[in-house]
């Protein structure tokens, strides 16, 4: 199989959808809650939203282990400066799908609110309970959001780029069909 065919392995492909579907779901939902006022509703949307985080974060693990024990198709022949930013892309979207996640974990320890997976199961607080360390966690969460928010926005902007401009297989190695 020559390098533009060759397609990513069926745990890596399944893992980066299933993280991005994750994230795009968390996303729109975090922002939505946000400026609800408080209410029953509200605290079952933030409940969701935790336990999509803190899903995301249980995945990273097999992720990051499959991607360190299996190498990954070669890249592309593109320029040496796209190749950078593709590499640096991922490396920060490897760091913030551990960073936001947490951060969202240690405001709620810090705010005073358990994290309780799928409602069933209690999480440790990862901090104890402070007013001022929970509205600088909250800002950090935010600010890390953002983050991930442009670097998604990154990620697929070059993913179409190479699909639609270059009309090469950079997008089709990674997507769950076809040969």
């Amino acid at each position: 199989m020559n390098t533009a065919t060759q397609r990513y392995s069926g745990p890596a492909i399944a893992a980066h959808w299933i993280i991005a579907l994750l994230i795009l779901a968390a996303w729109p939902l975090g922002a939505y809650m946000h400026e609800l006022p408080l209410s029953p509703t509200k605290l079952k949307l933030y409940s969701y939203h935790k336990w999509i985080g803190i899903t995301v974060l249980l995945l990273f693990l097999p992720r990051i282990l499959w991607r360190i024990t299996h190498r990954p198709p070669a890249a592309l022949p593109m320029p040496a400066w796209q190749h950078k930013i593709a590499e640096g892309t991922h490396h920060l979207l490897y760091l913030l799908m551990v960073l936001v996640p947490l951060s969202g974990w240690l405001m709620s320890s810090a705010k005073g609110f358990q994290t309780v997976y799928f409602g069933v199961l209690p999480l440790p607080d990862l901090v104890t309970k402070s007013e001022e360390l929970g509205d600088l966690l909250k800002e950090v969460h935010e600010v890390l959001n953002f983050g991930l928010l442009a670097l998604v926005g990154l990620h697929v902007a070059g993913a179409l780029k190479h699909h639609i401009i270059d009309r090469d297989a950079t997008l089709r190695r990674m997507l769950p069909f076809g040969k």
